[in-house]
């Protein structure tokens, strides 16, 4: 069984159809650069060129980067405030004329890792964590998720903690690896203080090089691995909620 999935970023927008059976992308996803300012209209433009790359016609899981519930988009950090409190769902399904599921980026990452990827099997308290633009975040109570958690804006030196320890940080500051892995580190140490989780799983586009900075932190109690799925998770799970809708 096929659905297509496409994930909004900060930077970019891709997607592709997934395999739901395999848990993995059946084509080679698209992407597109996150239109700036990142209004809905804009965004909505940018998702129905995504999806007509591939000329698809059927249900269509999107994710979105800040808190959604029932379709509306509740909070917006890294794109443009005119999302706030915007029906993301008519308005994405009116623009692809499609079956159109919403729900907040990091949660659909989370939903595929524990599904298919380094959260499988896992109990207990787990926490999915994406570095990117921000941080986002997904925590799940013996594989149950608890949505829309926004872990990326726990306060960290008087700072949204993504403002310290996201990847966008790392690149605007030209961070070395090391000091980046250690403001990371401090990250994880406040969030486990807060949650004792069994596991962090490392995701966002990052988790490719997590040899470079996983190894370099230390003082963290519970397990720490990339994600599987990398950067495709969130497609894969914007997939599976639309299945499962």
């Amino acid at each position: 069984m096929q659905i297509f999935g496409v994930d909004i970023g900060g930077s970019g927008i891709k997607g592709a159809p997934v395999d739901l059976d395999r848990g993995d992308l059946a084509q080679e996803r698209h992407k597109v650069l996150t239109p700036h300012p990142a209004t809905p209209e804009d965004v909505a433009d940018s998702v129905a060129e995504v999806v007509g790359h591939f000329d698809w016609s059927g249900p269509v899981g999107i994710t979105f980067p800040g808190v959604v519930t029932s379709g509306v988009t509740r909070t917006a950090a890294n794109v443009d405030k005119g999302w706030i409190d915007t029906d993301a769902r008519t308005l994405l399904g009116n623009k692809l004329s499609l079956p159109v599921t919403v729900l907040n980026d990091a949660d659909a990452a989370g939903i595929a890792e524990m599904t298919f990827g380094a959260g499988r099997g896992r109990k207990g308290t787990v926490i999915m964590l994406t570095f990117g633009t921000g941080i986002g975040s997904a925590v799940f109570i013996d594989g149950q998720l608890v949505p829309n958690t926004e872990l990326g804006h726990l306060e960290l030196n008087g700072h949204d903690a993504e403002k310290h320890a996201s990847t966008k940080a790392k690149e605007d500051e030209d961070l070395s690896w090391h000091h980046w892995a250690h403001r990371v580190q401090r990250y994880l140490t406040h969030v486990e203080m807060l949650f004792s989780p069994e596991l962090f799983i490392i995701g966002g586009g990052v988790s490719r090089k997590a040899d470079k900075f996983l190894p370099l932190i230390d003082h963290v109690r519970a397990e720490m691995i990339p994600a599987e799925l990398q950067n495709n998770a969130g497609i894969v799970g914007a997939a599976m909620a639309a299945a499962g809708s």
